[in-house]
């Protein structure tokens, strides 16, 4: 492994660490307990720029993402962001060069990391909450987490990238029945219906033995089928072939003619170990 790099800056309601347990796996906190960790508009931007500043480190090998206290994330705090009706405009604005603007940044770049991300779900996980943690790649829960696609319940939608990764998970007819009833599910159920990958009693742990069997192998060879799931799962077969055709192809030519890559921990040394993989 690379000698580790400089975490992000943890801020006043994100904190950034490396987790003691595993080589390579950072944990990303909300940091808000006295509100559930509800989201305030300067949350969604340390979001962003926690996952666009880990993106570029080739030390990290997988994240969690995780709320302090007694809940993952209540959602929005919708009262605070009011006040702000100039600045909901600017973040609502999308940026070229993502797709996104930032409420589905804060949630679609975890998906852009060449690595796996780990949603760890305990308390409640509602709204903008869900959607974050549908963000993730995958999901760890309790049992009796309550989950819930809030937004109709205010009047409005899922608009932080929900839609389209409430689809790839539970189908159209399931995600629009639990986006247009705004009913709420515990974590067994979630499980049940496809939103969370093992449920736990104790949700970090579980998300830590997850990731340990996918941090131990070539960084790249990972993030390239992580990459390839992300931008192919709507996509017409042809174009997934491609697609498939070309992170292969880019995968093979960096290979030494009389050796495999092989594992990580085998590859230490060699500049393939000490590069990025893709977005």
């Amino acid at each position: 492994m690379p000698s580790p790099s400089p975490l992000p800056r943890s801020t006043e309601h994100v904190l950034v660490r490396r987790a003691g347990d595993t080589d390579g796996v950072v944990e990303v906190v909300l940091q808000r307990p006295e509100k559930l960790n509800a989201m305030t508009l300067p949350m969604l931007d340390d979001l962003v720029r926690t996952a666009h500043t880990l993106r570029r480190d080739s030390t990290v090998r997988a994240v969690l993402l995780s709320g302090a206290g007694d809940a993952f994330c209540a959602g929005l705090d919708l009262r605070a962001a009011l006040r702000e009706p100039a600045a909901i405009a600017g973040r609502f604005l999308p940026r070229p060069w993502w797709g996104t603007n930032v409420f589905q940044e804060a949630c679609w770049a975890w998906r852009r990391l060449p690595v796996p991300v780990v949603a760890v779900v305990h308390g409640h996980c509602l709204g903008a909450g869900i959607q974050l943690a549908l963000g993730a790649d995958f999901r760890t829960t309790t049992a009796d987490a309550a989950w819930s696609v809030r937004e109709v319940r205010w009047g409005l939608v899922p608009d932080m990238a929900g839609v389209r990764a409430l689809v790839e998970l539970v189908g159209a007819d399931v995600a629009k029945e639990l986006t247009m009833s705004a009913r709420t599910v515990t974590g067994a159920q979630a499980h049940e219906l496809g939103l969370a990958t093992r449920v736990a009693d104790d949700p970090r742990a579980a998300a830590l033995e997850l990731v340990a069997g996918m941090v131990q192998h070539d960084r790249e060879a990972v993030g390239r089928a992580k990459a390839l799931f992300t931008r192919t799962w709507t996509s017409s077969p042809r174009h997934t072939f491609a697609a498939e055709r070309r992170a292969q192809l880019r995968l093979l030519t960096r290979m030494d003619r009389g050796a495999l890559p092989g594992r990580a921990t085998d590859r230490s040394s060699t500049p393939q170990a000490r590069t990025g993989g893709p977005a």
